[in-house]
């Protein structure tokens, strides 16, 4: 395999992780997976939380993908890679930016950088797990949209934060 086709299919993979982030953030931590992904929509003491556990789940999936990579067929290694730099994306910006779970504050300037803040405030703004917007990590849809579609499901239960 020539470099650009291992390069090709680490961003392949990143973008294609986008989508199985949202998918499973949507119907994975918002469904049979909530007993985990609660403690994120929850205040919490401490440094980790229980849902840091689909972190180590990624990890372990990574890792496994190395392994059969460098082992059997090295396509999947390149996709390890791209599953790898989408988690270091993942926590530099979700954990990072949107939570603030480091030592240091930063609010972000850059437009794309705020709207991701923005969007994941709005997927917070509701308390439990039915009823949630925007599920993406490093895509966000337009806040407008987003506060649309909040406010069709709850009315004026979500003002603070749709006002923001």
């Amino acid at each position: 395999m020539t470099v650009v086709t291992n390069i090709l299919i680490v961003i392949a993979t990143v973008a294609a992780m986008e989508w199985v982030a949202w998918a499973s953030h949507r119907w994975i931590m918002h469904g049979f997976g909530w007993g985990w992904h609660r403690s994120h929509h929850e205040p919490h003491e401490g440094t980790f939380e229980k849902n840091d556990l689909y972190a180590v789940l990624s990890t372990i999936l990574a890792i496994g993908l190395f392994t059969v990579g460098s082992a059997w067929w090295p396509p999947l290694f390149w996709v390890a890679v791209g599953v790898t730099v989408y988690g270091v994306l993942y926590f530099i910006v979700h954990d990072g930016l949107v939570h603030q779970r480091w030592p240091f504050r930063h609010q972000p300037k850059n437009p794309y950088l705020k709207r991701l803040v923005q969007a994941h405030r709005l997927h917070h703004a509701v308390e439990g797990r039915d009823g949630c917007v925007s599920f993406g990590f490093l895509y966000a849809p337009p806040l407008q949209k987003l506060r649309q579609d909040l406010r069709a499901r709850h009315g004026g239960k979500v003002k603070r934060v749709l006002e923001e």
